[in-house]
């Protein structure tokens, strides 16, 4: 053991939730993200360390690049995943930003929009967006040129800008997601249509592990109906808990004590644009302690 590993443990802790912020944004799975934090640490334990003149930076290069390794992989995987991918939510009650600077790129439907970016786009804006890094570090990081870094992330921003409409406050959010969650447990069907906006979509992750809708249920008519139609029973039975989760207000649904959803919505000034159903058990690791506790 390296006399110095105590030093190395605890300069490695006082970036740990950063590492994990950068990971998680990059595969949008807390899981997976564990797994890159782990194999930062021991890259980091058998480094000569001596020679490191910034420690954050070294350990920001190398869980980037363990990330963009990851995601080549994760996407040919996601390629055969049954029904609509949505990641793996994550409690941020206690740490709004994961670890960043600003919230970005943490939101359920951004890091949706982000699986359309090539890796090193996504690190590149993951790392100017959320965390600030300056474009010259980005530059080392993701191993291009700094105009070639700056040039990933304009891409980036401009291919996320065309498809995202301005969001309401979280106040508003949280007021439409307690809305929506009352009309769908009555079945509402005016009050669903009013809530909704004309192009809104319910996305449904269970994975092929739970039953859940395997196609994007879209259009104001169509959601509400498919709402009401399961009220009568999904509903039975069912705890409801506030939470914040990906920096947005959601909902966990529970039955005798077990997770078994996380909810949220999109919404813009014309509505609720997205429905988010978290239901693949799989997934719900980071949210079921939370629950329980």
């Amino acid at each position: 053991m390296d006399a110095n590993l105590d030093d190395a443990l605890a300069v490695f802790e006082g970036v740990r939730g950063r590492l994990f912020g950068i990971a998680y944004r990059m595969l949008g799975s807390a899981t997976e993200a564990e797994d890159i934090v782990q194999e930062t640490w021991l890259r980091w334990q058998g480094a000569d360390r001596s020679v490191v003149q910034n420690a954050p930076a070294f350990l920001a290069t190398a869980t980037t690049r363990l990330a963009i390794n990851a995601l080549q992989s994760a996407r040919a995987r996601r390629e055969t995943y049954i029904g609509p991918w949505l990641p793996e939510p994550v409690d941020t009650s206690g740490d709004p930003t994961l670890g960043a600077e600003r919230a970005e790129a943490l939101g359920v439907a951004v890091l949706v929009m982000l699986e359309r970016l090539t890796p090193t786009e996504r690190a590149a804006y993951v790392l100017r967006e959320a965390f600030a890094y300056p474009y010259d570090q980005i530059s080392q990081i993701v191993q291009l040129s700094e105009a070639a870094a700056r040039q990933l992330v304009s891409r980036a921003r401009k291919h996320l800008a065309g498809e995202r409409r301005r969001e309401v406050s979280q106040q508003e959010q949280r007021r439409l997601l307690t809305a929506f969650v009352s009309a769908a447990q009555t079945g509402d069907l005016v009050e669903l249509e009013r809530l909704f906006a004309e192009d809104v979509v319910s996305y449904s992750d269970g994975g092929g592990v739970v039953r859940a809708s395997k196609f994007p249920v879209r259009s104001r008519a169509v959601v509400a109906k498919y709402i009401r139609a399961f009220h009568t029973h999904f509903w039975v039975g069912v705890e409801i808990t506030e939470a914040e989760v990906n920096g947005r207000p959601s909902m966990l649904l529970s039955k005798e004590g077990t997770t078994f959803a996380v909810l949220t919505v999109v919404a813009s000034t014309v509505g609720i644009e997205q429905v988010l159903w978290m239901m693949n058990p799989h997934k719900l690791g980071a949210v079921t302690s939370r629950a329980a506790s």
